[in-house]
């Protein structure tokens, strides 16, 4: 079998296309998920207990669904029950969203319990309001704590994305597969692919990886 590459080269701009609109839904989906998973693990750590239940209940409801259920689930059988229908990309972002949150939200659970009571009681000693003390003692410490955890997180998040080819969002594997279709060529059209995926992501795992090293003796106690 001889690999034939040229019809890569005759729809570079299709592929293109997908890619950008592969990192707009990474870029969007990345900071939605960590905005609302910080947001969720607060809610679970220092609010009510009848807001902490009702947020453990959905942390481990997402963590027990596969991503793929959510954004099918959200694209087919929201538009039935509410009666307004999600466009394609909006569809993905928000079922990406609400799934990898939960991931987010057990680091950020993790990574403030992991920092002594003992500075909390320091300083509640001094003076300092319980959001003083998250904001200045344990938000710092613990941020420098999740990163290793959170690099892994917006790597899976970007690769998340591929997933939403299946609701006909016309990001980069969407367009591969229609390509392939087109040209018979799916070797060389999904080799392709792997490769753009690996110099989109390996990077941004390199860089959380050499920006922990520097900043991780902020988190230590």
């Amino acid at each position: 079998m001889e690999l034939d590459f040229s019809p890569l080269l005759d729809s570079w701009r299709f592929l293109a296309s997908g890619l950008g609109l592969t990192i707009l839904l990474s870029i969007a989906a990345v900071i939605s998920s960590l905005v609302l998973g910080l947001a969720v693990g607060l809610g679970r750590l220092y609010g009510p207990t009848w807001l902490s239940a009702i947020l453990v209940f959905y942390i481990d409801s997402m963590r027990a669904i596969p991503v793929f259920v959510v954004l099918v689930w959200i694209y087919f059988a929201v538009p039935i029950i509410s009666g307004h229908t999600f466009a394609p990309f909006w569809a993905a972002l928000t079922g990406i969203t609400i799934h990898v949150a939960a991931y987010v939200a057990e680091v950020v659970r993790a990574g403030l319990t992991s920092i002594r009571k003992g500075q909390s009681q320091a300083g509640l000693a001094i003076g300092m309001s319980s959001s003083q003390i998250l904001r200045h003692i344990l938000l710092p410490q613990a941020i420098v704590r999740m990163l290793p955890a959170l690099g892994s997180i917006i790597s899976v998040t970007i690769k998340d994305t591929a997933i939403a080819a299946v609701i006909a969002v016309p990001e980069l594997m969407r367009q591969a597969e229609t390509l392939a279709g087109q040209t018979y060529r799916p070797i060389e059209i999904f080799t392709a692919v792997m490769v753009i995926y690996f110099l989109l992501i390996f990077p941004i795992t390199r860089l959380v990886d050499r920006l922990y090293i520097r900043v991780a003796h902020l988190g230590r106690s």
